[in-house]
């Protein structure tokens, strides 16, 4: 009994959430390239979608996969440390293949907090270990994750360390031809506008490239369209969110549902050097969550086609 109230309370949380989804995106379209009259720009990037919405678990990739391919999305990012789980099994390739999406990029989660040598080398061959995975399989780009915590953390007590480690993963990168893009992420050593702004003017930027997290950008205090702006020249990767500080996705939400400036933000990587493709990303909503991952995953494809953009077939 306490199963079927609970049900009945997700599917209710679910009803009222599709209810003001399609409320938002029905004021959406007002204001869309496209709608009623409005010209819709050419784009010539591409839009992939990252697979945390189906959750952190290597095992969901196959769903993820086989979801994005269906919905035409023409690019997939995995997580690093999930190659060793899909080794045994034939790998990620095959998956990959049959749903008609190559891998794209795979977001690596490393320590770059490093002050001892052995330990950056060591940390710097485990990410080349999974850079080499990322170009068998035809991606193109390590998207760096940092190391947390923030608890007592002083930005100016690391930069050093941080700079360091990244040009050395940059160097080792680029020699087995894999992009190196840091991802500053909520909850690490880097992740406000100032610490952003510190590292990428102190790296090597023929070797360190800018992987921004837009909606990451907007829930740390910073401002997408200015940082990203700021450092357009070195954008090489992407993840496209929203964010609403809302109560699902970690206060983030599906495209076109929050307040990052999504418009803006796709004509500034539209000028970028990104060779072609941009990913979609929404974090896993747990058990609870009003939506399923396929369902935001076709939300983000409605709003992009009004932006201009277009999927396989």
């Amino acid at each position: 009994m306490k199963n079927e109230r609970l049900e009945l309370k997700r599917q209710q949380s679910r009803r009222g959430f599709c209810k003001t989804v399609g409320l938002g995106l029905g004021a959406a379209m007002l204001a869309t390239p496209g709608i009623y009259g409005a010209e819709v720009p050419k784009r010539r990037l591409k839009i992939g979608h990252t697979g945390i919405t189906w959750g952190y678990n290597a095992a969901n990739a196959e769903q993820a996969i086989k979801e994005l391919g269906g919905l035409g999305y023409y690019g997939y990012e995995t997580f690093g440390d999930y190659f060793a789980y899909w080794e045994p099994k034939g790998g990620l390739g095959p998956l990959l293949e049959q749903a008609r999406i190559p891998l794209q990029s795979a977001y690596c989660n490393v320590t770059l907090t490093i002050s001892d040598a052995a330990r950056r080398k060591s940390e710097v061959d485990k990410l080349v270990g999974w850079g080499k995975t990322i170009k068998q399989l035809g991606g193109k780009v390590a998207v760096i994750g940092p190391n947390g915590p923030r608890t007592n953390y002083v930005f100016n007590d690391h930069k050093a360390d941080i700079v360091a480690t990244l040009n050395d993963m940059g160097r080792a990168l680029a020699d087995i031809g894999i992009i190196a893009a840091l991802h500053q992420h909520t909850g690490t050593c880097v992740e406000k506008r100032d610490e952003v702004y510190g590292v990428m003017e102190a790296v090597d930027t023929k070797y360190v490239k800018f992987g921004p997290d837009v909606g990451q950008l907007a829930k740390g205090g910073g401002e997408p369209v200015e940082i990203v702006g700021h450092f357009l020249e070195l954008v090489e990767h992407v993840h496209l969110k929203d964010w609403d500080g809302g109560n699902n996705w970690v206060a983030y939400c599906p495209l076109g549902m929050g307040k990052v400036n999504l418009p803006a933000i796709l004509d500034l990587l539209e000028k970028s050097k990104i060779k072609d493709m941009i990913m979609v990303e929404l974090d896993a909503g747990g058990r609870n969550a009003p939506m399923t991952p396929i369902e935001t995953a076709k939300i983000a494809k409605a709003y992009l086609e009004k932006q201009g953009y277009t999927f396989r077939s």
